[in-house]
């Protein structure tokens, strides 16, 4: 299983697989960070049809089409602000991962992109966010043989090193 997951650094929005997993916000609408990012290469497309879905609660996510984006779908994951720790944070964190990869199943996407949900604007701790991540796709995959590898894509040196550290730790257990 642990052959399934990857860790780089890189730009999600140049990932080719099958689906990336936006850092979006509840309106689904664009904003800062990934979350613009993915707007932007995708184009005025995905917008328009992320105004149709109305909207994501936080943990929970949605589907749209890539559009200009290499991969042929984008996950809208709404990760939680981080308010201290005490306001449900790690659980709606991992839900975030949880219902991203189950819509991967549902729309048949084999390979998954993820970037490091809730750790930019929405300042959720790098190492607690990147446990949460990865100890969920570890629980995920080990009841599921659809989905063939999880790309973890890393934007920053320091990202890649704390989810590297951190897969070994979770993934040798």
């Amino acid at each position: 299983m642990k052959e399934r997951v990857e860790i780089i650094n890189g730009d999600i929005t140049r990932q080719e697989v099958d689906a990336i997993v936006n850092a979006a916000n509840r309106s689904l609408l664009g904003g800062g960070g990934v979350d613009g990012a993915i707007h932007r290469v995708a184009g005025p497309e995905l917008l328009e049809e992320t105004r149709k879905i109305g909207g994501c609660p936080t943990g929970e996510a949605r589907v749209s089409r890539g559009y200009r984006l290499p991969a042929r779908w984008v996950i809208h994951a709404v990760g939680p602000v981080w308010k201290g720790g005490n306001y449900s944070e790690d659980r709606l964190l991992a839900s975030c991962y949880a219902n991203s990869l189950k819509a991967a199943v549902e729309i048949g996407a084999k390979t998954v992109a993820f970037p490091s949900i809730s750790t930019g604007a929405y300042r959720f701790p790098l190492e607690r966010a990147a446990r949460i991540a990865l100890e969920e796709t570890k629980r995920f995959l080990e009841g599921d043989t659809f989905i063939r590898k999880v790309i973890f894509v890393c934007f920053s040196q320091k990202a890649l090193e704390i989810y590297k550290r951190v897969f070994e730790e979770v993934f040798s257990s």
